[in-house]
């Protein structure tokens, strides 16, 4: 890397803000979406004082399970968080149109996005054809393999593409140009679907910025193996002549579960990259800097050494740690953008070899009180332990929320909170105010902990696959005077 280089740091300031995936907005069609709710949310954080709006990946999902976490694409946007009213407002489709049990479908976005491709494609001059064309050409260096993959995919029954026909799964130009060929209309819808999506993301972007507010991404540091990044770049993986794996990512034992996670995905082949100078990572840098002004990397550990669990093993027990060329990677990708902002995810098992990759890019790290109360001076999540170059949080979307966390702690844990603070008021407030008055930059209150929710209402846990990514508020949960006490904190600690 060019020493003489600087790194642009996420940290301008003081700022507070709030966790809170698109999905979870309350919801006109099944699930919220980047709407009008979307910009009403915008406007409500901006008017208690917060300035970024922290999401999960905003990829499509397998369906199975809906993490954000296993998507089809890096690169592409999940269509389930089109907005039809938006769609509607534009002119490309009329929803009294629609029967309501469509409206009532998980599939009306689906639905919506055919409807408004039709309608446009029926107007060759229509100004917002032009811009779908042009779309299509800036963003081809990954959405024709996208959406051939998800045509094909959806034409196979949702089989994953190591099952489909030997043609197709090692993409033989004959099989790949008849299935093009027949598939056409589908895979030109599916790229109407990417335009859609991202036309009404940088809309939604534009305005939140305008008002103040910085959006905060977040990206997995593997992929989904069900993948198109992985069926159309396999020379970036470890995989066999079948395309399948014999090594998978993962976590071991730690805090949320005894038998480590297992999550399944392919193991990049380090070697390959190297030699590519990262081209692959580059490509999918530059599509998060297109929607997020600050980048998460989850598990950010990996980039130093990750946990390679044989394909075999219904767990994570028995891995091992192999080393990754994380310095190498942030070298190039620092060379490669000037406006690229990011944040390391460093929780867990973090070795001194980690915390020195993230100090060498000046890579703020996260702080969650919920781990910092374990009757030890020396935990680095309390407070007086945390730096202003890192990121707190009261709790993560893999935490339960504070309220319900705070319900699990015996007389004696509440005793040294409440005796840390010298104050007696309830658990799950003097986290919110510690998190506030925390010396880290930024400051990020999950929307459940901003509402004081409790038992029920937890986002995601950890090691499991059912009952996840589910949650979401109505706006009747929310009180001006939720909203300005927030503002008088966050003005009070410099925040605003």
């Amino acid at each position: 890397m060019n020493t003489n280089k600087s790194i642009k740091s996420p940290l301008d300031k003081r700022r507070a803000g709030i966790l809170l995936h698109p999905t979870s907005l309350p919801a006109d069609f099944s699930n919220g979406d980047i709407g009008p709710a979307a910009y009403r949310f915008v406007d409500f954080i901006a008017h208690c004082g917060f300035s970024v709006w922290q999401m999960l990946p905003l990829g499509p999902t397998h369906g199975i399970n809906g993490s954000p976490y296993q998507t089809l694409s890096t690169h592409a946007g999940n269509t389930d968080l089109i907005s039809p009213i938006l769609m509607a407002e534009r002119g490309w489709i009329n929803l009294d149109d629609f029967t309501v049990e469509q409206k009532e479908s998980p599939n009306f976005r689906t639905i919506c996005t055919y409807s408004a491709w039709k309608n446009l494609i029926a107007l060759p001059e229509h100004s917002d054809l032009q811009l779908f064309q042009q779309c299509c050409q800036s963003h081809k260096n990954w959405l024709d393999d996208y959406a051939l993959f998800i045509a094909i995919r959806e034409d196979q029954m949702l089989n994953g593409w190591t099952q489909w026909p030997e043609g197709l799964r090692n993409r033989e130009p004959d099989a790949l140009a008849e299935v093009s060929e027949r598939l056409h209309e589908k895979i030109e819808c599916i790229k109407f679907g990417q335009f859609s999506f991202f036309i009404q993301w940088q809309n939604l972007k534009q305005y939140a910025n305008e008002k103040g507010i910085l959006l905060f991404g977040d990206l997995p540091i593997f992929v989904a193996h069900d993948s198109a990044d992985v069926w159309a770049e396999r020379d970036n993986f470890h995989l066999n002549e079948l395309g399948q794996c014999s090594v998978v990512a993962g976590v071991p034992p730690d805090y949320f579960s005894e038998t480590g996670q297992r999550w399944g995905n392919p193991i990049y082949d380090w070697k390959h990259m190297l030699e590519d100078n990262f081209s692959w990572w580059k490509k999918r840098i530059q599509s998060q800097i297109d929607l997020y002004d600050l980048i998460r990397i989850d598990h950010f550990r990996g980039l130093q050494a990750y946990w390679e669990i044989p394909a075999e093993s219904e767990t994570a027990i028995n891995g091992q740690w192999i080393e990754a060329p994380g310095e190498e990677l942030l070298d190039q990708l620092y060379d490669s953008f000037d406006n690229l902002a990011l944040v390391a995810e460093d929780l867990g098992i973090i070795t001194p070899e980690v915390e020195d990759l993230r100090d060498k890019f000046q890579l703020p790290g996260m702080k969650i009180l919920q781990f910092a109360f374990s009757h030890e001076a020396d935990n680095p999540y309390l407070p007086h332990n945390h730096s202003e170059n890192s990121v707190v949080y009261t709790g993560t979307h893999d935490n339960d929320t504070t309220l319900a966390w705070a319900t699990t702690l015996n007389d004696n844990d509440c005793g040294y909170i409440q005796n840390y603070f010298k104050a007696d008021c309830s658990v799950e407030n003097l986290l919110k105010w510690a998190t506030l008055s925390s010396v880290a930059k930024l400051a990020i209150i999950p929307m459940q902990d901003f509402l004081n929710l409790g038992i029920g209402h937890r986002m995601n846990t950890p090691g499991t696959i059912e009952g996840n990514w589910n949650w979401g508020f109505n706006w009747e949960q929310i009180t001006e005077a939720n909203c300005q006490d927030a503002r008088q904190l966050i003005t009070m600690y410099g925040r605003l």
